[in-house]
């Protein structure tokens, strides 16, 4: 099998995001009528089976708040028109820049366009049981612990609205006040049911006033209480029946939303802090996924209420169990993925498909791995091992040219300028990002103390960027692995017998394939290649002030003990089908919720203007969706190289 070198083909994406404002969709028609076809060039298109964009259409009526306003602000701001995002981009990286340079097989690369609707890619979360989630049952468990429907209606919007102030101490009330409008014992019990249920910590009392009947929230033991009632421990003060499962198990159906942003809307909806769900993987925003969430006491009842509340969102598959999830206990993931308006013949596609099916693709880290500004994450990782914390911090609050949010370009503008955490703070509206984060760090601890400033981002942020290191260094070293050996076993390769990595020996060379090699993420606990690629790993490390000998760091958590990937990945249950269609935006396959609503089948032509390729395959956890479709497409799926190709065609 020979490798064949990057060749740039051009990838035509769409600008408007599905359910745009009339004046993008305007703007979006006038191009598909002059190009029949647009440009999503602001969009990052990576996807990763494991885990790592926002419309604002899941917030009903009254729900404000701080964190709100930072995803309005975070969501303002979008990029202009096509050109001058091209131009901004110029500054974003390539595929050439992180390592990723060779394709495993022979044919001639086509194009297509990828994502022109988020629809158009949709991911199955696939359990450790090998069992592929589906949403295919808004049914809830029978119990007759669970309260009655009226619970979550009797009160008004303005009670809700007072009652969460009262529990969040948001102001000086002491208690809230609500009138029993139809006075019975009844509907007494269910206001007094709904405020302990939808409102933990608060508990309530009857009172006459002036002849009326009043229900009376309050704390019953101030702040202490609600803390208590509100961790991931103990998130429920009244009783949960023995005999039902501590955790609710159920499908999450959502569009156009990552996971921990659907999770921070479920949690606000019911007032509890995100911390009691758990899951095993995240899923990309840009697209449809479903996969399986657990949450800690919280009934089925009230999850599947907030299917009246929310858009592009859906729960079910409800059930009780004893455990919840946790990260990684997947098997992988199912895709289902639609490339419109394809250029590649017949024979290329079948080509191509039949290639990635019987060989696969290399098992590059994607793009989304490193950052899509000027400053990549792998350099900010890179000076973290190297103990530079100067660097550290000038890397991440420099200005930098690109596409950035204007306030983020204010905020670095007033950093260079004075160095002043409080100043540059200042022009930060959105608190929650990494340079908010760290100004806040060095506002605390002083500018001579930028480890403990550092400190402040959450850990899983901080790993982001040494990881990103190990990342860029493995995607390099894998490229020069092809380049050296080609698709075969040579001696001196790794292979894994269970956990442990082993050397090829020359005797034995004939008993493995290219399938069964892996290389190191560098570390202190992993051995390294016996040809010229161990040593490549040697140069790289040391051009980069590092010793490879000595992954330790003085701060434990930047230690690298590293890992190994498999440098080829074959999907599994690879199919596909080419289809014609005139409509770009009709959709080219039903998803579960269109299912759920009976709506039929899409009717396609036989012999429509477009030609698009539905691809469907599966894929193990930590692999990237998007580097087995450029195997297919043979095309550079960096945003720079996309804008850069898609400006052109657009003229």
């Amino acid at each position: 099998m020979e490798t064949v070198e990057m060749n740039s083909v051009s990838l035509k994406r769409p600008r408007s995001e599905d359910d745009v404002a009339n004046a993008d969709e305007i703007k979006r028609q006038k191009i598909l009528e002059k190009s029949q076809a647009g440009n999503d060039s602001g969009q990052s298109i990576e996807t990763v089976t494991e885990q790592p964009e926002d419309t604002k259409n899941e917030i009903i009526p009254n729900e404000e708040s701080e964190e709100q306003e930072e995803e309005e602000l975070e969501d303002s701001d979008e990029d202009g028109d096509p050109e001058s995002f091209a131009d901004m981009m110029k500054h974003g990286l390539t595929e050439s820049d992180v390592g990723i340079t060779k394709f495993v097989s022979s044919h001639k690369g086509f194009s297509g366009i990828l994502k022109e609707r988020y629809s158009d890619f949709v991911v199955h979360e696939i359990g450790k049981d090998g069992r592929v989630s589906h949403l295919d049952d808004f049914s809830v468990p029978v119990d007759d612990e669970d309260p009655s429907e009226e619970t979550f209606t009797v009160l008004s919007d303005e009670d809700k609205q007072r009652l969460e102030e009262l529990q969040l101490f948001k102001n000086k009330e002491t208690s809230v006040a609500i009138e029993v409008i139809e006075d019975t014992k009844e509907k007494r019990t269910v206001i007094h049911q709904a405020v302990k249920s939808l409102f933990p910590g608060l508990e309530t009392k009857t009172e006459d006033r002036d002849g009326k009947k009043y229900i009376i929230a309050y704390h019953a033991a101030g702040k202490k209480a609600l803390a208590k009632v509100r961790t991931a421990t103990d998130p429920r003060k009244h009783s949960w029946p023995k005999s039902r499962g501590s955790y609710c198990h159920f499908v999450l159906y959502k569009e156009n939303k990552d996971t921990m942003d659907a999770i921070n809307v479920l949690s606000k909806f019911l007032r509890v802090k995100p911390n009691i769900f758990s899951y095993m993987g995240t899923k990309d925003k840009r697209a449809i996924t479903v996969q399986e969430i657990a949450v800690l006491r919280i009934t089925a009842q009230r999850l599947a209420h907030l299917n009246k509340c929310l858009m592009n969102f859906k729960l079910g598959n409800f059930s009780y169990k004893n455990h919840p999830l946790k990260l990684g206990e997947l098997q992988g993931n199912h895709f289902t993925v639609v490339l419109r308006n394809i250029t590649g013949t017949d024979d290329q596609i079948e080509q191509a498909m039949h290639s990635l099916r019987e060989i696969g693709f290399i098992n590059y880290y994607g793009m989304q791995r490193f950052g899509t500004t000027a400053v990549p994450t792998y350099q900010i990782g890179r000076a973290i091992l190297q103990n530079n914390w100067n660097e550290v911090m000038d890397l991440i609050l420099k200005p930098r040219p690109g596409a950035e949010k204007g306030y983020l370009v204010k905020c670095r503008e007033e950093w260079a300028k004075t160095k002043d955490p409080a100043a540059a703070l200042k022009k930060l509206p959105v608190k929650r990002c990494v340079e908010g984060q760290l100004l806040r760090g060095l506002l605390k601890f002083g500018m001579k103390n930028i480890i403990s400033a550092f400190g402040i981002i959450p850990r899983n942020n901080r790993l982001m960027y040494i990881h990103s290191y190990q990342s860029y260094v493995w995607n390099n070293m894998v490229s020069k692995r092809i380049e050296e050996y080609g698709l075969r076993a040579v001696p001196g390769d790794l292979i894994l017998k269970g956990a442990t990595a082993v050397h090829i020996e020359e005797g034995d060379v004939d008993n493995y394939t290219i399938h069964d090699v892996v290389m190191p993420l560098p570390g202190f606990d992993v051995i390294y290649p016996k040809h010229k690629i161990g040593e490549a790993y040697k140069e790289m490390l040391v051009a980069d002030n590092l010793d490879i000998n000595n992954m330790r760091h003085k701060i434990r958590d930047y230690s690298l003990s590293g890992a190994y990937r498999k440098i080829i990945i074959r999907p599994q249950n690879v199919n596909w089908e080419v289809v014609a269609y005139d409509d770009p935006k009709i959709p080219l396959f039903t998803t579960d919720l269109d299912k759920l609503e009976g709506k039929p089948l899409p009717v396609l032509p036989t012999d429509g203007k477009f030609r698009a390729l539905k691809m469907e395959f599966s894929l193990p956890p930590s692999t990237y969706a998007t580097m087995a479709i450029r195997e297919v497409l043979k095309m550079d799926t960096s945003i720079k190289n996309q804008t850069q190709l898609n400006t052109t065609w657009l003229r």
